[in-house]
This record gives structure tokens, sequence and C-alpha cells, in this order.
């Protein structure tokens, strides 16, 4: 049986239902709640390397403070050069063998990372355990966009994206609070600060051992299509990018290439600039990295507000015009922190507000954009792709906004991401100009 939704969309009522959220054919509420589990879990400890990397550079390797936005940006740099490799295989993969597995071994070599990072005897030491987080923050975030694809049926998988976006910005507000006033509490019983770093990043490296086994249980096995549909690998990443012609699938694309790299750039240099700010009024390392930390999480605490807003309003409109206006957000959100002084000043909290907004509304509209156009048989794939243009908008933005950051102004790499949201906008009415606006979505009966 189904229900009539909208002339483009039905909901199939013999499937779950899952508080607002319709799923698809095979997807259990275990299935789902695990879901929750790793969308909390995967991008709050993947963020943790915003708060850990100012916090070595300080009190391991003693890096001078105007030397720590070009090293941090070249970390990211790294970060992003393995994701551009590895997310596209990860969604080829994900369609071959299944989400699962992949997952596993996510989150298990994120946790090798973090174990490995804090021991760093140099910067490039530091960058080679940088390479060994990237390669499970690439296979662990790439599945999670896949799984987040596969759960909904499309009439409310605005909601689904709004309610995983939730979890992500919960498990980064209280993940880097929680974890990121572990090393202050620890030097304040006695511990040395390099011995307080290293255990807080043993126990994040713990907290990605005990997800990955969680993702091995919870997650729904194989892959949407029947094992017959499967293609070989070469066929489904030629499958992929033949889905690009589609102008709506080259947006998402284009709109991955900044709004999935809103978060790690904000958890980069807000965290960054509120740390080194700290430092630079006399306070000590551990309590600057937490102030700093402070800052990142009014910011991810606004987007969870927004959340149960933007929730309701989602599915109501069609996805580029969502995405639109997302956008115009995001290029609001970013722009005004040309307005900032001093992150760390209360005065300044709105405008730090305002940036988490625009930076969870990007995710919201550029992952329900490709979720609904992404073709199920390469479904991987194509969101292997999304991520790979959104691991080169990092690339870009870390690189160029490293330099900005020391040589000019901390602002500078959040303007800079301004002004590409902006184009990202521009880039909207025009694909809807072209390709009107299709029936928005009603919310479920």
């Amino acid at each position: 049986m189904t229900v009539q939704q909208s002339s483009a969309t039905k909901i199939d009522t013999t499937c779950t239902k899952w508080g607002p959220v319709w799923l698809a054919h095979g997807v259990s509420k275990v299935n789902a709640w695990t879901l929750m589990y790793a969308a909390f879990f995967t991008i709050g400890l993947l963020t943790f390397i915003g708060v850990g990397t100012p916090y070595v550079l300080n009190a391991v390797l003693k890096i001078p403070s105007e030397q720590q936005g070009v090293v941090s940006g070249n970390l990211v740099f790294w970060t992003e050069i393995i994701s551009i490799l590895f997310f596209g295989p990860v969604g080829v993969l994900a369609d071959k063998f299944g989400r699962k597995p992949l997952y596993f071994l996510g989150f298990a070599i994120m946790g090798l990372g973090y174990a490995l990072y804090p021991m760093a005897g140099s910067v490039a030491e530091l960058t080679a355990y940088r390479i060994i987080y990237a390669i499970g923050v690439a296979t662990s975030t790439g599945v999670l966009a896949v799984v987040v694809t596969d759960y909904p049926q499309e009439a409310t998988r605005g909601k689904m994206v709004a309610i995983v976006g939730f979890m992500n910005g919960l498990g980064v507000a209280i993940l880097n609070v929680v974890l990121g006033s572990i090393p202050k509490r620890l030097t304040e019983s006695g511990i040395d600060e390099i011995s307080a770093g290293q255990y807080t990043h043993w126990i994040v490296a713990g907290l990605c051992l005990l997800s990955a086994v969680v993702a091995g249980f919870g997650l729904m096995g194989g892959t949407p299509a029947k094992h017959e549909q499967h293609d070989s690998i070469v066929d489904i990443a030629r499958g992929a990018l033949k889905a690009a012609v589609n102008p709506r699938i080259a947006l998402a694309y284009s709109a991955a290439f900044i709004a999935r790299g809103d978060l790690v750039i904000l958890g980069t240099f807000l965290t960054l600039w509120g740390t080194t700010a700290g430092v630079a009024s006399g306070m000590e390392i551990a309590e600057a990295s937490r102030r700093g930390t402070l800052v990142f999480v009014t910011a991810q605490s606004a987007a969870l507000i927004w959340t149960g807003i933007v929730v309701f309003i989602l599915d109501r409109f069609d996805r580029v015009v969502a995405l639109a206006g997302c956008m115009f957000l995001a290029t609001i959100g970013y722009l005004g922190m040309g307005l900032v002084s001093n992150p760390l000043d209360s005065a300044d909290l709105p405008l730090i507000a305002l940036l988490g907004i625009g930076q969870i509304s990007a995710f919201f509209g550029s992952q329900a954009l490709v979720g609904k156009e992404a073709p199920i048989r390469e479904r991987g794939a194509v969101v292997g792709g999304f991520n790979m243009a959104g691991a080169v908008g990092i690339l870009f933005c870390s690189v160029v906004g490293g330099q900005l950051f020391d040589a000019i102004s901390p602002k500078a790499p959040f303007i800079l991401v301004g002004a590409l949201n902006a184009l990202v906008f521009v880039m909207c009415l025009l694909v809807l100009r072209k390709s009107p606006p299709q029936s928005a979505t009603p919310p479920a009966a």
C-alpha cells in the first residue's frame, strides 16, 4: 500500500516508520538507531582533531603561535589529499561489498591515528599520524554519507538528514566539551601537560574502537540494490561519472566543494583562533584550549537549535530551492565573521551563533539534494564523488585559509568560505532557471 504525497513522491507504508521518518525497504529501527549512534560519534570524534592539534602544537611540539596557522593548514592539506584518494574508492566498494564492514574499518583506523597522534616528536611525524587518522576519517564519513542516503524514503529524506545533522552537532558539542576539558582536569590533578594530552587522545581512540563494534553489529548488511543487480567496480565508477551529467547532481557536487568542508574549516580555524587568542592574552595552554573549544561548541549549539526548526521545513521545498536558501544562510554566517574582533569576547557570540547556523544549513541542503538525485545502483559511488568534491574544497580552503590566517588575519579563512558559499548560491539560481522547481513534498500523512 502506498500513500500519495505529491505528484513526484510516494510513501510505501508497508515499510517501517521511525519517528517522523519512513524508512526504506529492509531498514529496521535498530538500523536507524545505530545510524544515530554512528552520526553522533563519527563527526564528534573526527572533529576532536581540531581540539587536539592546537594542544599538541603548543604543549608537545611547542610550535610558535605565528607558525601554527600554516602548520594546521598543512595538516588539513594532507588529510584532504587522503580523502580525495579514498572517498571515491570507498563509495564504489560500499556499493560492491556493503556498508557495514567499511564502517567498522574506518572507525578502527581513526582510533589508531588518535592513539599515535600525541606521540609525535616532530611536525613530520605528526603529519604521518595525521595521514593514518585521515584514512579512517575518509572511510567512516564516506560510508556515513551513503547510509544516510540509503535509510529514508524520499518523502521524508529532509527529516532524516536534519535528524542526522542534529546528532552530528550534538556529538560535536558534547564530545568536544567533555573531551576538550580532560587535559585541564588532568593537569590540575598533577599530571604534566604532555601526558595529559596523550591520555586524552587515548580515550578518544578507545571510543573509536567501541564505535567500530557498534557499527559492525547494528547497521543493515548488504546494499540497497539486489545482489544480482551489482555491477563490476569499474561499471559502478563509470555510472557515477555519467550521473554528473544531471545538472542537479553537478550542483550537488559543487555545493559539496564548500558545504562538506564547512564543519572542518570551522573546527580547524575557529578553535585555533580562540586558542591563540587565549594564549596571547596570557592564559595557560590548557585553559586557552578549553576556551577555544567552547567557542566552537557555541557555534555547534546554535546549529542544534536551528536543526529543530529546519527539520519541519526542509521537505516542503524543491531540493534546489532548499539548497539556495541554505547557501544564503551560510554566506551570511561566514561573511559575518569579518565583524568579529575576538572570538572569546561575549559581545561576538551572536555572530559565532550565526556561523553555526550557516554551517549546518549548507550541510543539510547539499546532503538532501545528492540523496534525492543519486541513482540507487551507483548511490555509493555518486555519494563518493560528492565527498571527493567536498575533500577538494576542504583542501583548497585549508591551504589557502592557513596562509591567510597567518599572513592577513584569523578572519580571512571565514571570509574566503563565505565568498564561495555566495558563488554556490548564484549557481543554484542558474540551475533553477534551466531546471524549474519540482513539486514540493508535504509532510508524511
